[in-house]
């Protein structure tokens, strides 16, 4: 018997949402975005996300602020050997080192091209416990001293060097950086998100950005989809102001559907870089936020 199409869509559109509301994707695979091209009614709501942002007051506030579109945790640049590479991914750390101060305190956002932006300080506990987030059993990266530096980090308007605290690793040359400041706060959108009873085969949330390509020709996001469907699809609709990306879910197999929810990642390649255009989720209507996604496993083929 095949599945119910609709009532599965929607009960993977709910969990889809509340996943990307906790920034969280569970599941493996890589996919290359392709497939037919898009149903009308995504390519119309692709147009209206586009038209709603492309020169709007928050475009205006989304360009003035800092977002990162790439991790903001660098391991040291010699890279992590053996099992210190499992201790970073489950976060297993020792700290024997006394941690700065740096609370009520600022630091500066500056951009390669120009213009700057002052953001508060995150104090090194805070930015420690970032890291250290399982204390069970394992190898662990045993930190001795941390104190203020600065890194480079990937943004939506371009390359930025940021405050970060560098952490010193036992047995590296090189430390750890963690930016020291956040984002900043995504501005109110133009337009509101879909309702909830829209197919998952026309339209479905995105879980997150995960990578912008160096040369700005691709972009990697993970796509939400269930245990008896066929993947995600993911199709971008570009214009001078912004990249809007439909994410689809392609049909479902015969036989019983379960509520286990996966998200994939997904490549989509572009006619021209990103730049300074603003990534959008034509479901959300919103920039599609930058997600860490440590446990993401080899792709499919």
């Amino acid at each position: 018997m095949r599945t119910d199409r609709t009532r599965t869509a929607r009960l993977l559109l709910v969990l889809a949402l509340s996943a990307t509301g906790a920034g969280a994707a569970a599941g493996c695979g890589s996919a290359e975005a392709g497939g037919s091209e898009p149903d009308p009614p995504s390519q119309d709501r692709a147009r209206q996300v586009a038209d709603a942002w492309d020169g709007s007051g928050a475009a205006a506030q989304w360009h003035e602020g800092y977002h990162p579109v790439e991790a903001v945790v660098q391991p040291p640049a010699e890279g992590l050997r053996g099992d210190d590479r499992r201790a970073y991914a489950t976060g297993n750390f020792d700290l024997r080192a006394p941690l700065p101060s740096a609370r009520g305190k600022s630091g500066r956002v500056t951009w390669r091209d120009g213009g700057s932006l002052t953001r508060p300080l995150m104090a090194a506990d805070r930015a420690y416990r970032t890291l250290d987030r399982d204390s069970g059993p394992g190898p662990r990266l045993t930190v001795t001293r941390a104190e203020l530096g600065n890194m480079t980090v990937l943004t939506a308007r371009g390359p930025a060097t940021v405050p970060a605290w560098l952490f010193t690793l036992e047995g590296y040359a090189g430390p750890l950086k963690r930016a020291a400041v956040s984002p900043s706060g995504p501005p109110t959108p133009p337009i509101g998100p879909l309702g909830q009873d829209v197919p998952t085969d026309v339209l479905a949330p995105l879980g997150g950005l995960m990578k912008v390509a160096r040369d700005g020709r691709s972009v990697t996001v993970v796509a939400h989809h269930g245990s008896c469907d066929d993947g995600p699809v993911v199709q971008a609709l570009e214009t001078d102001g912004s990249v809007v990306l439909s994410a689809a879910v392609e049909g479902a197999d015969d036989g019983l559907c379960t509520s286990e929810l996966r998200g994939e990642k997904v490549t989509v390649k572009l006619d021209r870089p990103v730049g300074d255009r603003i990534v959008l989720d034509a479901f959300t209507g919103r920039p599609v936020p930058y997600t860490d996604w440590p446990g993401a496993a080899p792709g499919r083929s």
